[in-house]
């Protein structure tokens, strides 16, 4: 019997891990990664800025996996009517065969869909074409070099202008982040860095007090924020408006949006609260459109992923157990999922605010929870060395070139504020 787990985000890995502790030896557990390892996609945009960060946010599959078969390999397909996966570039045809073509088709018997969303363009002309998204190591270091190319360009008196289409999470960190960078080569006023968003406020999804804050810190940090600015278009040097507006720009990062995997054609399936999609097939993470327990749309993120694997997990097994059992009848009785959130963070260039019920915080003691959150979770799934590092990187705020502390934006005190 054949369980396969593919993708190997937040929501594959915990998944993974907790299947090889409970699932029984002779199941045979395969993990399916385009690149065999695991990114830590929430600290993504601090590689734009800092770049040696990339070794402590990526961590080998091999290092934190113990009896998994580990198989490196784009999931393409997957018919879950047949339990059939097809994989590109996956060897030399075990598991099914060469398909011929550079694929390989790989079966199984339970399977966990955990490939993330993918960056969606809505069919925005152009928009694709000429912006960079942020998912991969790729697109940070993309990101940065088209960054410090604006900035070598750009001039007080004629500065350079990068665009963040976008304000969820996403788009206020990597903002954020560049912003930072302006400062760190001493650019401020040789770079303009603009964050759009279509809806009438930053991290739209939010409560009020939580958008205040995350805009009030990109604002104290040079970030010209225009909410009410749906794109329509771009080209290579500008982006247009849906009111026929234009925006000249030297660099264009898109965080606008996700839409589901390729190997599910692009769409988000809707999944029940017992994240599962059909027959044997589990659908859990950015992947689906989960609904809780509580008929509740949950939010795509990385906490929500790694409590569905929890549940998911569970459920695999007991499908598992049945199946081996050999008894038949009526198939067990699956768990489902609740979303109750934890809260939510989110980082600011040096700063970072974070909600904690209806708490907000902000300055040091939002930034000390983000990094600990940050460590815990690679403590969480085995990486205890990169979490250390990762704190070490983390913990100081930066320096001048006299070796003093920066000084907070204006409006923020060394303890951070707490709103209600």
């Amino acid at each position: 019997m054949r369980v396969a787990v593919f993708g190997a985000g937040y929501a594959g890995l915990t998944l993974a891990r907790e299947l090889e502790s409970s699932l029984p030896e002779a199941v045979d557990l395969v993990v399916v990664d385009e690149d065999a390892s695991h990114l830590v996609q929430h600290e993504l945009h601090r590689v734009v800025r800092r770049p040696d960060l990339a070794d402590e946010i990526v961590v080998d599959l091999d290092d934190v996996l113990d009896r998994a078969t580990v198989r490196e390999a784009t999931v393409t397909d997957i018919d879950t009517e047949a339990g059939v996966a097809t994989l590109d570039k996956s060897g030399d045809g075990e598991d099914g065969g060469d398909g011929g073509d550079g694929t390989a088709e790989l079966s199984y018997d339970v399977g966990a869909v955990c490939l993330g969303a993918e960056t969606e363009y809505y069919d925005l002309d152009g928009v694709e074409a000429h912006s960079t998204p942020l998912k991969r190591l790729a697109d940070a270091e993309a990101v940065r070099a088209d960054f410090l190319d604006a900035v070598d360009a750009g001039t007080a008196a004629d500065p350079a202008r990068v665009v963040v289409g976008g304000a969820g999470l996403s788009g206020v960190q990597v903002a954020g982040e560049l912003a930072a960078l302006a400062r760190d080569e001493g650019a401020r006023d040789a770079v303009e860095v603009v964050l759009l968003e279509q809806a009438d406020s930053v991290a739209p999804n939010f409560p009020e007090n939580f958008q205040r804050a995350v805009r009030e810190e990109l604002e104290a940090r040079d970030v010209r924020v225009e909410t009410g600015r749906a794109v329509a278009s771009a080209d290579d040097e500008t982006i247009a408006f849906a009111d026929g507006a234009t925006e000249r720009y030297d660099g264009f990062v898109w965080t606008g949006g996700i839409r589901g995997p390729d190997a599910l054609r692009g769409e988000r399936p809707v999944v029940r609260g017992d994240l599962r999609y059909e027959d044997g097939t589990f659908v859990v993470g950015d992947a689906g459109r989960i609904v809780d327990t509580d008929g509740e749309a949950v939010p795509a993120s990385a906490q929500a992923a790694i409590r569905e694997a929890g549940v998911a997990a569970d459920n695999v097994e007991r499908l598992v157990d049945h199946e081996l059992s050999g008894e038949g009848g009526f198939e067990p009785r699956l768990d489902g999922y609740r979303f109750d959130s934890l809260g939510w963070l989110v980082s600011i260039g040096d700063g970072a605010v974070a909600q904690v019920g209806p708490t907000v915080l902000r300055g040091r003691s939002a930034k000390a929870l983000k990094t600990t959150v940050g460590a815990g979770y690679l403590s969480s799934v085995g990486a205890v060395e990169n979490a250390a590092d990762l704190v070490r990187e983390e913990v100081g705020w930066p320096e001048d070139e006299a070796g003093e502390p920066i000084s907070d934006p204006p409006g923020e005190d060394d303890s951070g504020r707490i709103e209600k």
